[in-house]
């Protein structure tokens, strides 16, 4: 399927690695030049030089911490009017309700519902400008159904999504559409980090957390970022302008809810 992007601008956020370099590589694919941002300027360089080569789209890159007032800047510097803008940042570390203090929840807050909003609110009026835009946002399944351990990034998605809720409706007129990709388990380091921790508190091997957490799956498996990579790709495609606010799990049937 031709998704119409070739020539399309994008920034990918936090997109060395993981889901964001799974969308950045499939918007490339779809022939969309990019803006590649992560903290680590080796890993990011390795990304876009395999990209390019693969692609032959052009990607720049700029190593910042996107989750900063100075990084978002740095990145807005270097393409202010996306047509694409796909939000992603590291989620919060897990643990209970009784281990996190008010800056635990306002470094979740700055990370994952501040930086996205104020993304938006950067480059949707050029969008507008133009009649012509895409924003997805990588939240979380737990917005769907709260995961206990993950506190921090049920309440910052949380927020996002309520955000998102009323904004996509004020400029969907105007052929700009704003949508949440919600994933489940995917096979990147934030799965390992996870079952890092399920190792730790339960004694047991890392294939063995694996295999514990896949039975919870009805696929049977973690996702993969080249396939939530092409689930963003078309949400910025031109088929998908009727899609609008829209909270979209990929998480191979992970959550149980009828809705």
């Amino acid at each position: 399927m031709d998704l119409g992007l070739k020539g399309k601008k994008a920034i990918v956020c936090a997109s060395s690695k993981g889901l964001g370099r799974g969308c950045a590589e499939a918007l490339a694919a779809a022939g969309v030049d990019l803006v590649l941002n992560a903290r680590t300027a080796s890993t990011l360089e390795e990304t876009a030089d395999a990209i390019r080569t693969a692609h032959g789209v052009n990607v720049q890159t700029v190593a910042c911490d996107i989750t900063t007032e100075e990084g978002r800047a740095e990145v807005l510097s270097v393409l202010p009017d996306p047509d694409i803008l796909v939000n992603n940042a590291g989620g919060p570390p897990p643990g209970l309700w009784s281990d996190w203090e008010i800056d635990d929840f306002e470094k979740a807050l700055h990370a994952n519902m501040l930086t996205p909003i104020m993304l938006m609110k950067h480059t949707l009026p050029h969008m507008i400008d133009r009649g012509w835009g895409r924003v997805v946002n990588i939240t979380s399944q737990s917005v769907k159904a709260p995961i206990p351990a993950l506190g921090l990034s049920n309440s910052a998605r949380a927020g996002l999504t309520g955000y998102v809720a009323g904004t996509s409706r004020q400029v969907a007129e105007y052929g700009v559409t704003i949508n949440n990709l919600l994933p489940g388990i995917h096979a990147t380091d934030r799965a390992q980090s996870l079952d890092g921790g399920v190792v730790k508190a339960q004694g047991i091997t890392m294939e063995e957390a694996q295999k514990q957490r896949q039975a919870t799956i009805p696929a049977r498996r973690y996702g993969t970022p080249q396939e939530f990579g092409a689930a963003c790709a078309f949400l910025c495609s031109v088929h998908a302008g009727f899609i609008v606010g829209q909270n979209i799990l990929h998480d191979g049937g992970g959550t149980n809810a009828t809705i």
